[in-house]
């Protein structure tokens, strides 16, 4: 959805690093670090530019960067200085080319996470649910402060400057059904966008394997449908 994209992992290799636990991450739960180190702020940038030189001369330039990988990039302790590394490079090799980050949402109540991100070209925040219980149950926060009125409080902050993800699913999880579809459930994220005005939405559903069992991907139909439904409300949503 993002056009040609070069993607940028922060973290090991061999491991899955992440403040969420996604029930449906395709890169699987949480692991401890293994064999791979973290790379450093230097390694990154010395990684980039020579891929961003290769890319360059073979005409092959991209539509964007984008911080992803395996887990949580802002858990990275220099995330800032890379994304100023980034912006530099990208200027000098693909002027054209965007910058984006795919984040949890869960660092950005930090000065120099929430600086970094309001320097990229695409700011892309997850917000899956805006209840609790089901919020819960499909990212399993790793940390305690995390609740759907502290993420609505923290988006906020950026005035508008940020592009929402969420992922719809059905399935079954710990005993409990779990559906983000409801009439409910919708009018609660809907509401809670029209808080935080983001600038667009992106909403998915379930592309590749999940590491749990029991969970149905929304169809294509139901996914315009709903983005029907927030568009009736003012926002502009992407279906990936």
């Amino acid at each position: 959805r993002l056009g040609l994209s070069l993607g940028v992992n922060l973290l090991p290799t061999d491991a899955k690093i992440c403040s969420f636990d996604c029930i449906y991450c395709e890169c699987g739960f949480n692991t401890t670090m293994q064999d791979s180190p973290i790379p450093s702020r230097l390694q990154v940038r010395d990684a980039l530019e020579t891929k961003l030189k290769e890319m360059k001369s073979e005409g092959q330039i991209p539509d964007v960067i984008t911080f992803a990988g395996n887990g949580e990039p802002t858990l990275h302790k220099d995330f800032e200085g890379i994304i100023d590394d980034t912006m530099e490079l990208r200027n000098l090799y693909c002027p054209t080319a965007k910058v984006s980050v795919l984040s949890n949402s869960t660092r950005i109540h930090k000065p120099h996470i929430f600086r970094a991100l309001n320097k990229v070209d695409n700011n892309i925040l997850k917000f899956d649910s805006a209840i609790d219980r089901t919020m819960k149950l499909m990212d399993r926060p790793v940390g305690n402060h995390i609740n759907v009125a502290w993420f609505i409080d923290q988006l906020k902050k950026f005035e508008g400057r940020l592009i929402i993800q969420t992922m719809f699913l059905r399935g079954i999880v710990e005993g409990e059904t779990i559906d983000n579809t409801t009439d409910i459930e919708l009018e609660a994220w809907m509401q809670a966008l029209e808080e935080i005005k983001p600038q667009q939405v992106m909403i998915y559903s379930l592309d590749r394997e999940a590491p749990t069992q029991n969970l149905q991907k929304v169809s294509p139909e139901e996914l315009n449908a709903i983005a029907d439904k927030a568009r009736l409300r003012g926002l502009d949503v992407s279906v990936a």
